[in-house]
C-alpha cells in the first residue's frame, strides 16, 4: 500500500508534512514547528501520531516539538550533531529510520546549519529536504559555508529525476525571480516561473517539486563549481 502525504502550512511561510501508512496506522511528521498546527492537521485526516522527524535545530521547526511529543506520546528522531531537547534517537548519516515497514535513509547535508539531516524514502521515491534544497533555491548558509552546501547539495546526484522532494518553506516565488536573473533564456525555468505565478495567485502550494524539475532550473543545482555556487548564493543573499 503507498504511503499518503499530507502537506499543511504554518507560520509565515513553512510546511509541515504528515506521512501516513494506511495498513499499519504509522505517522509520522517531518518538522514540529507549530503544535496546534500538526494537531489540526492529525485531527483532520484522523491519523495517530507515532513519530517525528525533525531535520534541524531552529525554531521554526521545532517549537512545537516538546508540546507534540506531550501529546501524542511519538518517538523523536533528529539530528546527532545538536542538542534538541526530546530527540529519543539521535541521527547521522548511513542511519536508517524503521518505519511502516520501510528503512528511512538519512543524509546529512550542513551549510544552511552544522546539524541538518534530511529523510529519503527510496521506495517512495520522496526525499525531505528540510531547508537544503527549496524548490528554485537553497538554504542560507547561517553556520555552513559555500564548500560545505555545494557538497551537501551533490548527494541528492545519485537520486532519480523522479525523486519527490518536500522542502519546509514557500519560497518560490522570490526564488523564480531570482533564477530568472541567473538564467533569463532558460526556457524551462520560464515556463516554471509562470506555473508558479498562476499557483501563489490561486492560494496554492508550489511545493512538492521534483529533482527533475529542479535539476532544470534550480540555479544552484545548475552553478557547476563550488565557486558559481558561492557567487550565486552571495547575490541571492544581497536580493
Amino acid at each position: 500500500m503507498p504511503l499518503e502525504f499530507h502537506q499543511f502550512p504554518y507560520g509565515s511561510d513553512n510546511y509541515g508534512v504528515l506521512v501516513h501508512d494506511g495498513e499499519s496506522g504509522e505517522t509520522a511528521a517531518v518538522d514540529a514547528g507549530d503544535a496546534a498546527a500538526y494537531l489540526g492537521a492529525l485531527q483532520s485526516k484522523g491519523w495517530t501520531l507515532t513519530q517525528i522527524w525533525v531535520p534541524h535545530h531552529h525554531a521554526d521547526h521545532v517549537a512545537g516539538l516538546s508540546a507534540l511529543k506531550k501529546e501524542t506520546g511519538a518517538e523523536v528522531y533528529g539530528p546527532a550533531k545538536s542538542d534538541i531537547p526530546d530527540v529519543d534517537h539521535k541521527l547521522s548519516e548511513g542511519d536508517q529510520v524503521k518505519f511502516a515497514g520501510r528503512s528511512v535513509a538519512v543524509l546529512e547535508t550542513p551549510g544552511h546549519t552544522l546539524d541538518m539531516i534530511n529523510f529519503h524514502l527510496k521506495d517512495d521515491s520522496v526525499i525531505f529536504t528540510g531547508d537544503t534544497l527549496f524548490a528554485m533555491g537553497c538554504g542560507r548558509l547561517f553556520e555552513g559555508d559555500a564548500h560545505m552546501m555545494w557538497d551537501s547539495l551533490a548527494k541528492f546526484d545519485a537520486l532519480p529525476d523522479g525523486t519527490v522532494v518536500y522542502c519546509s518553506h514557500e519560497y518560490t516565488m522570490a526564488n523564480a525571480a531570482f533564477a530568472l536573473s541567473v538564467e533569463p533564456e532558460n526556457v524551462d525555468l520560464v515556463t516554471r516561473a509562470k506555473e508558479v505565478e498562476e499557483l501563489r495567485s490561486e492560494g496554492k502550494a508550489t511545493v512538492p517539486t521534483t529533482l527533475g524539475q529542479e535539476r532544470a532550473t534550480n540555479p544552484f543545482l545548475r552553478a557547476g563549481s563550488v565557486e558559481e555556487f558561492a557567487r550565486r548564493r552571495t547575490l541571492k543573499d544581497k536580493s
